[in-house]
């Protein structure tokens, strides 16, 4: 009889373990892929990315592998890369556009792919990002309210960034055309960093006797832009937009007297955002097709609610 009882009790102990062990699920293998740090946004997405995932992997969530490259050809290795590895989400963060065939292949593999900041041509992709397009028309609007709307404008496009720089500019220029139809837009094309910002703009200088205002799209390339209109000794300048969220350009549209500066919120903190949504999704969730984050404008008149001195990355 004893030996009943304990062959009973030994059974329901395995019994009620059962679903314990059910419950215990291998964390989600990811792969991250990101830019190669050229300039301070990027180096941002890499910081928040890298926290965040080391944050999830501590919580038994994720294991993840974090890789960097510097054009498409070394994002697409990294893609086969991961999808050898196990892989089952991918977080990507492409500057520079070509990334349709891998991650079309990534995604026809079962694998969900979450693209941060830059539209793919890919048939189930997700995105999250930021809103680009009304960064363009928060820029439109600043610089026809500081200069009126017959100026002369400079405008920095930068064509290597895709569907970034591409919607930054239509919310401009459609904004323009409504608001202020005769003001002159100049475009000429740049990067985003400041070294390019400042040498570029060095030679826009001495091509343009006269601007009244610049419609930059990153913070970064504004540094720059900054930098070459103090060398110059220039004081026809009278504004400059930006873009991202760097805490320098930040102390620059506080201390900045002469020219009327301003940044469209734009942060690297974003791309955690991708991480829920790949989650979220494997888990048999609704998500939707793009996540957009709205921008929030900072200027002179609410720069110190944005000044972060402990933040020392970006």
């Amino acid at each position: 009889m004893k030996k009943a009882i304990a062959l009973v009790l030994a059974l329901m102990l395995c019994i009620s373990l059962v679903p314990a062990v059910a419950e215990t699920a291998a964390p989600v293998k990811v792969g991250v892929l990101v830019p190669v740090m050229t300039h301070g946004w990027v180096s941002g997405i890499t910081y928040q990315a890298d926290a965040y995932a080391k944050q999830l992997k501590a919580e038994g969530k994720i294991d993840y592998r974090l890789t960097t490259s510097s054009n498409a050809e070394e994002m697409t290795t990294q893609i086969e890369e991961a999808i050898l590895w196990g892989a089952k989400i991918l977080v990507i963060a492409p500057q520079w556009t070509g990334m349709e065939a891998p991650v079309q292949d990534a995604i026809d593999k079962g694998l969900v792919v979450v693209a941060f900041d830059m539209d793919i041509d890919a048939e189930g992709i997700l995105k999250v990002t930021g809103d680009n397009k009304s960064m363009g028309v928060a820029g439109a609007k600043f610089i026809v309210d500081k200069v009126g709307p017959t100026a002369t404008v400079i405008a920095l496009p930068v064509p290597t960034s895709g569907s970034v720089s591409e919607l930054r500019m239509a919310g401009f220029n459609e904004t323009i055309a409504e608001i202020a139809p005769e003001l002159k837009v100049l475009e000429y094309g740049t990067k985003f960093t400041r070294e390019d910002g400042l040498k570029d703009f060095a030679d826009i200088l001495v091509s343009n006797p006269h601007i009244d205002a610049v419609y930059s799209l990153d913070d970064e390339t504004s540094i720059g832009v900054l930098q070459a209109i103090e060398d110059a000794g220039r004081t026809d300048i009278k504004a400059i937009t930006g873009g991202g969220g760097c805490q320098e350009y930040f102390q620059m549209i506080q201390e900045n007297k002469e020219i009327a500066v301003s940044s469209s919120l734009y942060s690297p903190l974003m791309i955690r955002d991708c991480f829920d949504v790949a989650l979220a999704k494997l888990a048999g969730e609704e998500v939707q097709a793009v996540t957009v984050i709205p921008s929030q404008i900072v200027s002179a008149e609410n720069v110190e609610e944005y000044l972060d001195p402990s933040n020392t990355i970006y």
